[in-house]
């Protein structure tokens, strides 16, 4: 997950209150049902000591979103009165919950929520295609190619010039092929959709996905066909989930090839808290994994003003001159860090117990 969206998470101080809201349920899409769950949200902040204009603004929005189609849920950061971030969630929540803690509690989204929940679907024939965007919060069309028309099908005879037809035909595909990967890069890249879905028959989805930039081989999963023609939007998250998994598999992977010494004996990766915390502190961090009900990644840590200042315990801290050093939790303080250093997350709940990182937390360096 590309951290960049929580930035204005981090340019102001906290405390925090962080709610996690459930709208997948049908009876809780009432007015009444949400002002009810709003109040017990807002009551469970001020029992953890939020301030009353932050609870009422937590309040408001919770109630507001009776009148807004969410079909899993929202998350809600706010502080000093205000919600400063509220992204929606591509998955449900296990029930609405609030935090209130010095930073918000941001570790549930790596498994909640995309930071670009949308994918182009395109519709792949012999003639052109048609691009679709599809999101948690519904589709709508984006664009279309029309290819060369003639001549696309071919004829069995052996004759000379039938053969010299036949390639003709090759290279209407061949052509057709090309424009079509070429707008559906052009597409991707304008929206920045996170998936690519190629629905056609297979020689076709082949031909294009031959033809896509590098940039996108890791980002195109395929598809035969849909219902009418078109992807129910189960068949598209159902190809979303998969994708997800696969990417954080391949991800964990590397993540335990790269414990392993290189020829000049450092390491690519570092495991546990205490590590991953030492890698913050030189600035070293390329990608955080995290497996989010894991023990230590809930463990208290301290931390300071600047997100590289984080340490196990407090007095580390002072020794460096920290004069605010405040709790928090594992995950949140080293996601801030890893958010306002430019590297990226990954959660590792798909791991097995012998793959997950040591204390659940983990992460690839970068040594230049």
């Amino acid at each position: 997950m590309d951290l960049a969206f929580l930035h204005p998470l981090y340019e102001h101080p906290g405390p925090w209150a962080s709610v996690y809201v459930d709208t997948s349920r049908p009876a809780e899409s009432t007015p009444h049902e949400r002002a009810l769950t709003a109040r017990a949200l807002a009551r469970d902040l001020a029992g953890q000591g939020a301030d009353e204009p932050t609870c009422r603004a937590v309040r408001t929005a919770v109630a507001e979103l009776a009148h807004t189609p969410e079909p899993y849920g929202r998350a809600l950061f706010a502080r000093a009165g205000e919600v400063v971030l509220d992204p929606p969630l591509a998955a449900a929540p296990p029930g609405s919950s609030a935090h209130w803690a010095p930073l918000p509690h941001t570790a549930p989204l790596l498994d909640l929520a995309d930071e670009d929940p949308v994918c182009v679907v395109a519709y792949i024939d012999r003639r052109g295609a048609e691009f679709e965007l599809r999101g948690a919060l519904g589709s709508r069309d984006a664009d279309a190619v029309t290819g060369t028309q003639w001549p696309l099908h071919r004829t069995t005879s052996a004759d000379w010039s039938v053969r010299h037809f036949q390639l003709r035909v090759e290279n209407t595909w061949d052509h057709n092929a090309a424009e079509i990967a070429d707008a559906l890069a052009v597409c991707q890249e304008e929206t920045g959709a996170d998936l690519v879905v190629l629905v056609g028959e297979e020689r076709e989805r082949r031909a294009v996905r031959e033809r896509l930039p590098h940039r996108l081989r890791g980002r195109v999963a395929e598809a035969p066909h849909g219902l009418g023609g078109r992807l129910l939007d189960r068949d598209v998250e159902r190809i979303r989930a998969e994708h997800v998994h696969q990417r954080a598999a391949e991800e964990l992977e590397r993540f335990l090839a790269a414990r392993a010494p290189d020829e000049e004996g450092r390491t690519g990766a570092v495991e546990g808290v205490p590590a991953v915390i030492q890698a913050v502190r030189e600035h070293r961090i390329d990608e955080l994994l995290i497996c989010p009900d894991a023990p230590d990644a809930r463990r208290e840590v301290w931390i300071g003003e600047a997100p590289d200042r984080v340490a196990i315990r407090r007095r580390d801290l002072e020794a460096l001159g920290e004069r605010h050093a405040r709790p928090a939790r594992a995950d949140d303080a080293l996601l801030r860090a890893a958010a306002e250093t430019g590297a990226v997350a990954v959660s590792v709940t798909v791991a097995t117990a012998d793959e997950v990182p040591t204390g659940g937390v983990g992460a690839l360096l970068r040594w230049e």
